[in-house]
């Protein structure tokens, strides 16, 4: 394994931290500034829009340059984010540096994953994608209780102070471990899905034959690969997958002790076993797509249905609601690897852009699927609803991924305009 992955799982393991520690932090910040609940939560829906914006946004700006420079200076904008926050003296600088530090997220990783995919053999690809986002999961299994638990014990400021020194660890190693890039890495990295392939590896990506680095990424170039109608489907798979994982996910802890009757106090080790659910998920499904790319997204998309499904159905039993959260976990996260490597495959030899619109994509999905599952709730429908919701956003997904790949077969299989090119019967 390349060291230069472990620096950008240390990297994720720091934005992760910050995404989602807050959550616990909130009642604490809430009375320090004297603002309610609602606009303490501010904190978070702001962060999410500001990954969307600098997903895409900070990408294109930064699209000629060599990405390790990249990568290093992101994350001198997530320690001057974290910064800002740890010194706040009122909620909106708080509000600032949290959107400081959220701008980063989306490219950071979006890059980071083209990166990480460059630094691998072909057929490594998505398990090194996997490593990547595997800093994301553990932050969710270690950091944020133990973020939670530091901002308890010794003011939420701590916790961002610890923030800010991970990301200075995150920004060394990448200085030191990460390779600089400075040819497009897609011209000698990533390569559209072979989904007509009879081979095992069907649907999955690799070099084609005499492939070799060639030109400088511009933005025209990158921009270039939306004219793909594989990657706006790819980027609808994300929305919907991924919104029907995190819409059920967003009131978790009202479905355990509302309907599950679990006590307030569970919920941080329940969350500690969805945690591990996303680690274990993230490790498997970067396998899986390494091997059978679509067949494994179609697979897992249909299996996270079934298991929201079936946690609606039993969510009043506390040991199936223990086995769901873990399958929910492990599942929704699955996705993860894969989906990324889809789009960055179709959009052949200029993956950055595309890259960037998919991690945009996963925050809209989770904008998505959280704001119609708190129509359901709101509509009187139980804390049972939102499942339900995800269930039928996945569903979605699952359709909208069979019928792209319809479609991607379809025109692999048209006649090839080059002579001398017999094409199989049908």
């Amino acid at each position: 394994m390349p060291l230069g992955l472990l620096a950008l799982a240390v990297g994720g393991f720091g934005i992760g931290l910050t995404e989602f520690v807050i959550m616990g932090l909130l009642p604490e910040i809430a009375t320090e500034f004297g603002v309610t609940e609602a606009v303490a939560g501010y904190l978070i829906s702001g962060y999410a829009l500001a990954v969307a914006v600098g997903a895409i946004g900070l990408t294109a700006a930064v699209i000629r340059l060599d990405r390790k420079t990249v990568l290093g200076s992101l994350m001198i904008l997530f320690i001057a984010g974290n910064l800002v926050s740890a010194l706040a003296p009122t909620y909106e600088l708080l509000l600032a540096g949290r959107i400081l530090a959220a701008l980063c997220h989306g490219a950071f990783f979006g890059i980071g994953a083209v990166v990480a995919a460059d630094m691998v053999a072909p057929s490594k690809r998505a398990g090194a994608i996997a490593m990547m986002f595997a800093g994301l999961t553990a932050a969710n299994v270690l950091g944020v209780p133990f973020g939670t638990f530091l901002g308890q014990q010794y003011g939420w400021r701590s916790t961002f102070w610890a923030i800010t020194a991970i990301g200075v660890v995150a920004l060394v190693g990448i200085l030191l471990l990460v390779p600089s890039t400075r040819r497009a890495s897609g011209a000698h990295g990533v390569a559209p899905a072979r989904a007509a392939s009879t081979t095992p590896a069907a649907g999955d990506l690799a070099l084609p034959a005499g492939a070799a680095p060639s030109g400088t990424p511009s933005l025209r170039t990158e921009l270039a690969a939306f004219r793909n109608p594989q990657v706006w489907w790819s980027i609808l798979v994300t929305v919907l997958g991924f919104g029907g994982m995190f819409g059920a996910f967003t009131y978790i802890a009202f479905t355990v002790t509302e309907v599950g009757g679990f006590a307030t106090t569970s919920v941080p080790w329940l969350l500690v076993l969805f945690g591990v659910g996303l680690f274990v998920g993230n490790y498997l499904g970067g396998k899986a797509a390494d091997r059978f790319l679509t067949t494994s997204l179609l697979a897992i998309l249909g299996a996270l249905t079934v298991i929201l499904a079936v946690f609606a159905l039993t969510a009043t039993s506390q040991v199936m609601t223990v086995v769901s959260l873990v399958l929910m976990g492990a599942f929704g996260f699955a996705t993860v690897p894969g989906l990324q490597m889809r789009i960055m495959g179709h959009a052949q030899a200029a993956p950055t852009m595309a890259s960037g619109a998919n991690i945009a994509a996963f925050n809209v999905g989770n904008a998505l699927g959280a704001w119609i599952g708190g129509l359901t709730i709101a509509a009187g429908l139980g804390f049972t609803s939102p499942l339900w919701v995800g269930a039928a956003l996945t569903l979605l997904a699952v359709v909208a991924l069979g019928v792209a790949t319809l479609q991607e077969r379809r025109t692999a299989v048209a006649p090839a305009p080059a002579p001398h090119v017999t094409v199989p019967a049908a």
